[in-house]
Parts: C-alpha cells; structure tokens; sequence
C-alpha cells in the first residue's frame, strides 16, 4: 500500500490532477450541452432520449466524483500508515467501480443516439 500510495501521488495526483479535471469536466460539459441542445430544439428527435439519459448519467459520475476525488486525496495525510492506506483506497476502489460503470453507461447512450442518428 505505501508503494502504491507513492505511486498514485506521483502520477495521479501529480501531473494527473489538471488532465483529469479537463477530461472529466470537458466531457461532461459536451454531453450536457448536447443535452441542453437537443431539449431547446423543442421537437421530437428520436436521438434525444439517449442523449438525455447521457446527461443525467454524466451529472451522477460528476456526484460519484466529488466522492471519489477526496478521497483519493486524503492518502496524503497517511503517509507511512499502511492500515489507513488500505481503508482509502478501498473506499476509492468502491467509488471508481461505480464511476467506471456510469462512464461505460455513458458511452453506450451516446453511441445509442450515434447510431439512431446515423440512421
């Protein structure tokens, strides 16, 4: 756990912090943008439920998120204490699983409204 621990804050929390914010934020800002473009057209587009469920999905990763994040941050004031090191990223682990799974939900909305779209 220290190992991994020196690890994640050199990488994660390192020069990770500024790409993850603008990956995760950027992408959630198009999505709800796509969201809030297709409600404003204010007609039946087949595309909009999944683009819909796409931005509600992306809002819940964004709450998991401020779950996740400070959590992952808190193993700093644990430097040495193996036990401690073992309770965060296991509290980090249960987070990042619902993330993940509200990321690959995302994903297949959006290639929902692609392929309705295309057709």
């Amino acid at each position: 756990m220290i190992a991994y621990s020196a690890y994640a804050k050199a990488s994660d929390l390192g020069n990770g912090i500024v790409w993850y914010a603008i990956i995760g934020i950027g992408s959630a800002l198009l999505t709800l943008t796509a969201a809030i473009a297709v409600f404003s057209q204010h007609t039946y587009l087949p595309y909009a439920l999944p683009i819909y469920i796409a931005g509600v999905l992306s809002i819940l990763h964004t709450l998991a998120t401020t779950q996740a994040a400070p959590t992952m941050f808190s193993q700093r004031h644990h430097e040495n204490d193996e036990a401690a090191l073992t309770a965060i990223f296991n509290r980090f682990e249960r987070w990042q699983t619902i993330r993940a799974i509200l990321q690959l939900l995302t994903l297949l909305a959006l290639l929902w409204a692609l392929v309705v779209y295309a057709r």
